[in-house]
């Protein structure tokens, strides 16, 4: 055996036990920082062939590990701008350069710009679904994100394009005289009216008019002030129901289900009727109009799908950007960078993305923060034992250079 040997081998579980307490300094320093990944020092033996009747004493290898998939508690927030995956999967961000990462610092705040960043300065990245647009989804990469940007959801103005009605007709209602079958300002049975939006968010009331031309039989007029919007008196606009048991008072098979018409100013407009009904009970209409007049943000909201919508100060939430979830084949042997972001790697595999509660991700909580996943009684016990193990290493050096000194005073 050789006392250089003996040496050396102190020295590298002197090094093994520094970079076992460097992991631990980090993960103390890193206790309450939001998203934070415990790093740890995990050991191996280096052995050197040795003959039969010497042992040449080896070293310690170490190597450092990441326990990136073990998730930290949640803890609660006022801001709902602040999130925290539940289960699998890392939101994808950017730094100022373009590069995207995964991360589950999910501390975001609108910057000058609106656009919403972590306290590290990377930006949350999400797919654009303003008016009704489908998140264009590039599953083996980044494709298709943007920055998510809440200052885009302000003053927008969203043309009415649908309506769905809950409506009763009174059964008991006479029959309008004729040949006026139609309803209209001079000539209906029931009035009611609602608001809907043009191109660039003017209000534009439409009155709704039902005349009944026969026995279980309305026909339904929309005007905008004087001016009639469906057309005048047609099948498309007689409305029939079935008074049945089996029908229940609800539209016949061989009715129209919807009016169409176009919107003054605005956009092709449908009113869904299919729920419309013929029952013992006066007149009722409830209607429920998309669309908006321009307004300012209130606030924002996400849901547990990631769909940021922006609550206007008249009520009206739009739905603006959709949060992208990623994940890897082995999240914990992905590259740590600095802002507590990480990047795939060969080890890791290649990045997935996806929507959040779809493909194996989780879901979205808006309102809290994922903590850092550090023990810290677990992390100072280690401080002891790597302090421990660092002395006992420093006294097999101590030992071997004695003993070298011994070897050297033998010519004495």
């Amino acid at each position: 055996m050789s006392l250089y040997g003996v040496m050396r081998t102190g020295v590298s579980g002197m090094n093994a036990q520094s970079n076992k307490l460097s992991t631990v300094s980090d993960n103390i320093a890193n206790v309450n920082t939001v998203g934070y990944k415990r790093a740890s020092t995990e050991f191996s033996s280096l052995i050197l062939k040795s003959g039969s009747g010497n042992y040449d004493s080896g070293a310690v290898e170490t190597t450092v590990r990441y326990a990136i998939t073990d998730p930290g508690n949640l803890q609660f927030t006022t801001s709902t701008t602040d999130l925290a995956v539940q289960g699998n999967g890392f939101f994808v961000v950017q730094d100022a350069n373009g590069n995207n990462f995964l991360t589950r610092a999910g501390s975001f705040v609108p910057d000058s710009t609106g656009n919403l960043v972590n306290t590290a300065g990377f930006q949350l990245m999400g797919y654009n679904i303003q008016n009704g647009a489908v998140p264009n989804v590039a599953a083996n990469g980044f494709g298709g994100l943007q920055v998510i940007n809440v200052n885009q959801m302000a003053l927008q103005a969203s043309p009415s394009t649908k309506a769905t009605v809950a409506a009763n007709l009174d059964p008991s209602a006479a029959i309008v005289a004729a040949p006026a079958a139609a309803a209209g300002p001079g000539n209906y049975t029931s009035k009611t009216s609602m608001v809907t939006y043009d191109n660039i968010g003017n209000a534009v009331t439409l009155d709704v008019y039902a005349a009944k031309t026969a026995a279980n039989t309305w026909d339904i007029e929309v005007y905008n002030g004087a001016a009639l919007l469906t057309g005048g008196p047609s099948a498309a606009t007689s409305f029939t129901f079935n008074v049945t048991a089996a029908g229940k008072g609800a539209l016949a098979a061989a009715s129209p289900k919807t009016l169409a018409f176009t919107v003054p100013g605005g956009s092709a407009f449908t009113m869904d009727l299919s729920a419309m009904t013929q029952v013992a009970s006066s007149f009722d209409f409830k209607a429920t109009v998309d669309g908006n007049a321009p307004s300012s943000v209130e606030k924002v909201n996400i849901d547990s799908k990631g769909v940021v919508s922006a609550v206007l100060k008249n009520g009206t939430q739009l739905p603006s950007f959709q949060v992208a979830l990623a994940t890897v084949p082995s999240p914990d042997h992905m590259t740590p960078e600095v802002g507590n972001v990480y990047s795939p790697n060969l080890d890791s595999g290649n990045v997935q993305v996806g929507l959040a509660g779809q493909g194996g991700l989780g879901t979205i909580q808006s309102g809290a923060l994922e903590d850092s996943n550090v023990d810290l009684a677990s992390e100072l016990t280690d401080m002891i034992s790597a302090q421990r193990g660092f002395t006992a290493n420093s006294k097999s050096f101590q030992t071997g250079a004695d003993l070298l000194d011994v070897v050297v005073n033998l010519k004495r």
